[in-house]
């Protein structure tokens, strides 16, 4: 392969989190008062910030509830989302092909690093990738990518020796933005029609796939 640094997003990319996320959601909202969509509605925002998030949930945009929100959400969050993460089957045993490869491997993610990491911990003995970038350490959600650039920089990566794979549009728009070649999974909402408009080099509906067809 000809990229020596492989970023991933998290969610939906790495991780099945939808059920755990579709849970806080559904605690939190009625906490304020608000009905609760039906999940399809809720999955569609994933991968979005919480604020995001919520804005679109409750119809209000910059709702002012929004610090509230997050507090009840992680509250959940902290009970739920590690341990409801279900990594995809291909996940951990590439993340080690990679390392026996020498391929350094980053994580960019609008979700927190401490969440990635208690993620990871959950279910493996180690962090298997060796930098990992969340919403704490870029405070400026993507599409912006000031997080990507900055996984770049702790990797002392080259951008064209560097490789962003996602499961969104969003995904696909920051690696545009950050002029890095981009792959996307559909393992997301995402579909590979859309994809189609963006930059990439391939598309496919898993991990495995996707390498295999980047390695033809």
């Amino acid at each position: 392969m000809r990229y020596r640094y492989v970023i991933f997003d998290f969610d939906l990319t790495l991780a099945d989190s939808s059920a755990a996320i579709i849970e806080c959601y559904k605690h939190t909202l009625p906490l304020f008062g608000y009905p609760v969509p039906d999940d399809k509605t809720i999955y569609a925002t994933i991968g979005k910030t919480l604020e995001d998030s919520f804005d679109i949930l409750t119809g209000i945009k910059n709702n002012p509830k929004n610090k509230e929100f997050r507090a009840a959400y992680v509250k959940k969050a902290d009970e739920v989302m590690a341990k409801k993460t279900v990594f995809y089957d291909d996940t951990l045993p590439l993340l080690q092909i990679f390392s026996n490869a020498g391929v350094k491997t980053a994580v960019v993610s609008s979700k927190m690093k401490y969440r990635i990491e208690e993620t990871f911990l959950a279910h493996t003995s180690c962090i298997p990738v060796d930098v990992i970038v969340g919403l704490s350490d870029a405070p400026v959600p993507k599409p912006d990518p000031s997080g990507l650039i900055f996984a770049c920089e702790l990797l002392r990566a080259p951008r064209e020796d560097v490789l962003y794979v996602g499961d969104s549009y969003i995904d696909a728009l920051t690696a545009q933005n950050a002029g890095i070649d981009f792959a996307a999974v559909t393992t997301g909402p995402t579909t590979a029609e859309e994809f189609a408009s963006y930059p990439h080099i391939a598309i496919a509906s898993s991990l495995l796939g996707l390498f295999t067809e980047i390695n033809k």
